[in-house]
């Protein structure tokens, strides 16, 4: 019998993502208490802009954009962001959405896979994924639960389970 596998990648549907930047953006123009902050969430590239006129708005329309990626299924392990800083009379905050498997999240989840997973289950780094294989498909499944209880602090997915 040949070898069983599974791919574990950590990627974020973008399309989800625009559409909670325009459900924040919104909810910031229609909230009474974001009138006159000159609070604003918007793509500035690939990252994520958010003004406003002090430090706590800035963070209050942060949470609201957090709030509608949890609602459109997109994990905040996926949302990285900095700490509010002044820029002329406005606070801006900027975040970027994180899109696979850094090298060293791969070597620590390898690691992981290989310290505390089943005998015979092997893992190798390919690109921003990883492969897992094994003769077992029970063991693979064992390495799921191992993956999915251990804190990581990326977000990932399992597919091409075969």
């Amino acid at each position: 019998m040949a070898d069983s596998s599974f791919d574990i990648v950590s990627k974020v549907d973008h399309q989800e993502a625009e559409n909670a930047l325009n459900q924040a953006r919104k909810e910031i123009e229609q909230r009474y208490d974001f009138k006159g902050t000159g609070a604003s969430v918007e793509w500035s590239g690939d990252s994520v802009l958010i003004k406003a006129n002090s430090e706590e708005r800035a963070k209050a329309v942060l949470d609201v954009f957090q709030s509608k990626l949890i609602k459109r299924g997109i994990s905040l392990k996926s949302l990285e962001s900095g700490e509010p800083f002044a820029s002329g009379k406005e606070y801006r905050i900027v975040s970027t959405i994180k899109d696979g498997i850094s090298s060293e999240n791969a070597k620590k989840i390898s690691k992981i896979i290989r310290d505390e997973g089943p005998k015979g289950v092997k893992s190798q780094i390919q690109g921003d994924e990883l492969r897992v294989q094994s003769k077992s498909r029970d063991d693979l499944q064992e390495v799921q639960r191992l993956l999915k209880a251990a804190d990581l602090e990326v977000d990932l997915q399992f597919i091409n389970y075969r």
